[in-house]
């Protein structure tokens, strides 16, 4: 008898390492199916910004309209902006109904290529109608470089300035942990993003006030299921869920169902 129950007890144990497995396999099936999604977006947009320049050209050498003291995007990034409501972390009117939020680390290529492909709609399309309001988390899982470039942003935000910081820091973006977030770069994005009073923005962002903000934000994410960036949940009327894929129509019946 206690050798049928030890066998049944090692077959039970082998199964549910079986079924774990299989269900960390699924996971990252669908996370790898999600990134290349994205980053298919972003070819596209390549491959469209390279025929308009040749359709336009550009051998005039006359300088990008879209920088200013060496920063990208910063003409793209004022007009996305333009006239919507920004406390702290938050983007849009503080009473709509629904709440996006983007779990995202700001060294993260695909959070990059989300900001600049499928963000832009999202708040044309719903924030900026009050109807959804948009929250940035921390969730810092690329590497050293993403803390000092988090508490920026973050200290960025208490002059109302985080999604100007947050989106010129992507388009601005280098390559992971290569030593490009260093005081000289962070400083000309606060800069070009409008942050106005930069003694008081420096002695922020090297306060250790935002480890707490950070660290909550990683709690939460795990606490959703999330392993990767960008991630994203949605709260209104009817309930919270998490929001599964990257695509604006994903965004909009996960707004729709708890709205």
């Amino acid at each position: 008898m206690e050798g049928r129950e030890s066998e049944r007890e090692r077959l039970r144990a082998e199964r549910q390492a079986a079924e774990s497995q299989d269900a960390d396999a699924q996971l990252a099936r669908k996370r790898r199916t999600q990134y290349l999604a994205l980053a298919g977006f972003a070819a596209v947009a390549v491959i469209v910004a390279l025929i308009v320049i040749s359709q336009s050209g550009g051998d005039d050498n006359s300088p990008t309209p879209t920088t200013a003291a060496g920063v990208n995007g910063v003409a793209r990034v004022n007009s996305e902006l333009q006239g919507i409501d920004q406390s702290g972390q938050t983007l849009g009117d503080s009473s709509a109904p629904v709440t996006v939020t983007e779990f995202g680390d700001p060294q993260c290529p695909v959070c990059k290529a989300f900001s600049q492909q499928v963000a832009p709609d999202l708040i044309s399309s719903k924030v900026t109608t009050g109807d959804v309001k948009y929250v940035y988390q921390p969730y810092l899982i690329i590497g050293p470089d993403s803390k000092p470039a988090m508490k920026a942003v973050l200290a960025a935000g208490e002059q109302n300035r985080f999604w100007n910081y947050l989106q010129l820091f992507y388009e601005n973006q280098g390559e992971e942990n290569s030593g490009y977030v260093t005081d000289e770069f962070l400083t000309n994005i606060a800069k070009a993003a409008g942050v106005s009073d930069i003694g008081a923005w420096n002695e922020s962002r090297n306060s250790s006030k935002w480890d707490a903000v950070i660290a909550k934000g990683t709690s939460d994410a795990e606490g959703f299921g999330f392993n990767g960036t960008p991630s994203l949940v949605t709260e209104g009327p009817k309930g919270k869920q998490t929001i599964d894929g990257f695509s604006l129509p994903d965004i909009l019946t996960a707004v729709q169902q708890v709205g």
